[in-house]
């Protein structure tokens, strides 16, 4: 017998209550579905925002879903998408493509590039995407929507959908809506799961100094409980990179602080390079991440935890997935066998020379301390490519915080449109929290329109915008005075009116002096964000934080020297 109607589903409401499930033109007719999938459509200014607000979201939810239309929609989110393969974040790209015959018959449509190839963006996108598939094909299309977002989920990267116009409202089976998705990982090869668990509790045992350093995938592929865990029961001291920093309870006793090589504060960089065995979860590292690749930690005493492979010392074991061995090493491990040493006392203090400073500047070794104590638990901070990227390693922050940023990958912008989609996932689920975003004059003057979607969906953030003349980071690196680093400046307090904000309840101020700031941060109804405010904050063009000037002066050695890599294995 044949199904009846009321068994099925269309091709799109499949999709769509599949990303449910999970927590442009061409694409027109699905968007009328996403209501009753349960879904919520945002409209973000332009496909380049609305990929990093996928991004934001996605770093809060768990996964997120992108919808473009052909072509011109697409390749106008690829920046945004490539930085999140970079980054190692879930989002689902669904194009929205023209109907099937029509690209078999290669007709000269608009958004094409006039050759009869409609597969040419999705040949593009391959890159930077972990699979794509176009669903030309009902009745493969509810096996392919299930591949592809296992394998998102999984892998914790971008994956391409093409939906054409005609497969929209095709109707499939609808009961395979009742089996949810398996998202499991696929078990280790056990003898090996064991042979790797047993020699990193030996080498743990026989250590006399060993500690944790956390960093970005541990984020992404999901094992901040086991982390914690481990550091609870070790009480081991544990240290986070710049990409993964909230990784780990900044309130717990073990937390020494942020490791970033020749970058990092003088007592964690001793404390971290003396350690005779590093257990390294998660690791990118990247030149902004590692401190310009000057990373001091020999291969000899490091353990590598990575999503697809372990690495013990000069050993690697392919295909072992540290989801798993970090499960069973909480298992097996004897922790009375395990030393601990003291790690360093760590607190939101001023540097001496600021603590005896007079003057009322804005300095960034003033703010960021400053800023650590203002912030409140659960907070989610948004932090942008250039100084504010580097001045946050100098808070300390509260437990349960969020830090999204884009360190690895550094696309100037990103932070408004991540803010936006962080801020919606965190309205839906928990909206206790409290948004907040530190952005530069220049970086903001590229995707500020997305202030207007936020004013739009009712999100409240409190928006700090550094206004010190330009490109900052790029003065570090070269060209301090060079006229390719100055912008246009903006009146930012008129933004949020001009945006669209409600001038009777949204706020904005304009920050000139150190106790204007201490004022402001002192207001109770300010902190409490009732809705949303903008505070531009006058710091010097020159100035940059510590780690900004340290990275800076590596980077500029490095290109001078054209790339000489500095060998860890010794």
């Amino acid at each position: 017998m044949s199904p009846s109607k009321k068994d099925e589903v269309t091709v799109a409401a499949y999709l769509f209550k599949r990303l449910y499930q999970l927590g442009g033109d061409f694409n027109l007719t699905s968007l009328d579905l996403l209501e009753d999938a349960g879904l919520y459509w945002v409209g973000n200014c332009n496909e380049l925002n609305a990929s990093y607000a996928a991004d934001g979201y996605a770093r809060i939810k768990g996964i997120s879903a992108l919808m473009t239309t052909f072509g011109v929609g697409e390749l106008s989110a690829l920046n945004g998408i490539a930085g999140a393969y970079s980054e190692h974040v879930p989002v689902v790209h669904i194009v929205g493509m023209p109907n099937s015959a029509a690209q078999k018959e290669g007709l000269l449509l608009h958004h094409t590039l006039g050759n009869g190839d409609f597969t040419v963006y999705e040949r593009m996108s391959r890159e930077i995407s972990q699979t794509t598939a176009i669903l030309l094909d009902a009745h493969s299309a509810i096996k392919d929507i299930d591949r592809i977002l296992r394998i998102c989920w999984t892998h914790a990267r971008p994956v391409y959908i093409g939906l054409p116009t005609d497969m929209v409202f095709k109707s499939v089976p609808a009961e395979g809506l009742s089996t949810p998705i398996n998202l499991e990982l696929r078990p280790n090869d056990e003898e090996t799961e064991g042979a790797v668990v047993r020699e990193i509790c030996e080498l743990m045992y026989s250590s006399k100094n060993t500690i944790i350093l956390s960093d970005a995938c541990a984020i992404r592929h999901r094992v901040l409980p086991e982390l914690h865990q481990l550091m609870d029961r070790t009480n081991l001291p544990t240290f986070v990179s710049p990409m993964g920093k909230s990784s780990v309870n900044e309130t717990h006793p073990a937390f020494g602080g942020v490791y970033a090589g020749d970058v990092s504060r003088e007592d964690v960089k001793k404390r971290v390079e003396e350690a005779d065995l590093v257990l390294f979860v998660g690791g990118l590292k990247s030149d902004f991440n590692s401190g310009g690749f000057t990373y001091r930690i020999a291969r000899r005493n490091t353990i590598e935890f990575h999503s697809d492979h372990m690495k013990i010392r000069y050993s690697t074991f392919p295909g072992i997935q540290m989801n798993h061995v970090l499960k069973r090493l909480l298992k097996e491990l004897d922790y009375s066998k395990i030393r601990s040493v003291d790690k360093t006392e760590l607190i939101n203090k001023l540097p001496r020379h600021e603590r005896e400073s007079t003057s009322d500047v804005i300095t960034h070794d003033y703010v960021w301390p400053t800023f650590g104590k203002w912030f409140k638990e659960k907070d989610v901070i948004v932090t942008e490519t250039g100084t504010a990227n580097f001045g946050i390693l100098e808070a300390r922050f509260p437990a349960e915080v969020i830090h999204i940023s884009q360190v690895l990958y550094g696309s100037i912008g990103y932070s408004v449109g991540a803010l936006q989609g962080a801020a919606l996932a965190c309205k839906e689920n928990h909206p206790e929290r409290r948004m907040v975003l530190f952005v530069g004059d220049g970086s903001l003057q590229l995707t500020v329109q997305e202030i207007a979607t936020m004013i739009r969906h009712g999100l409240k953030p409190i928006i700090f915008v550094i206004n010190n003349n330009g490109y900052t980071i790029e003065r570090m690196i070269h060209g301090m005075n060079a006229g390719y680093n100055d912008i246009t400046p903006w009146k930012h307090t008129k933004l949020l009116e001009v945006l669209g904000a409600n001038t009777h309840t949204a706020k904005s101020y304009q920050i000139k002096t150190r106790m204007e700031l201490e004022r402001l941060l002192a207001d109770d109804k300010f902190s409490s964000a009732p809705d949303i405010q903008l505070v531009e904050i006058h710091m010097p063009g020159q100035d940059a934080p510590r780690a900004l000037v340290k990275v800076g002066e590596i980077t500029a050695q490095r290109n001078a020297a054209a790339g000489s890599v500095i060998d860890d294995d010794d």
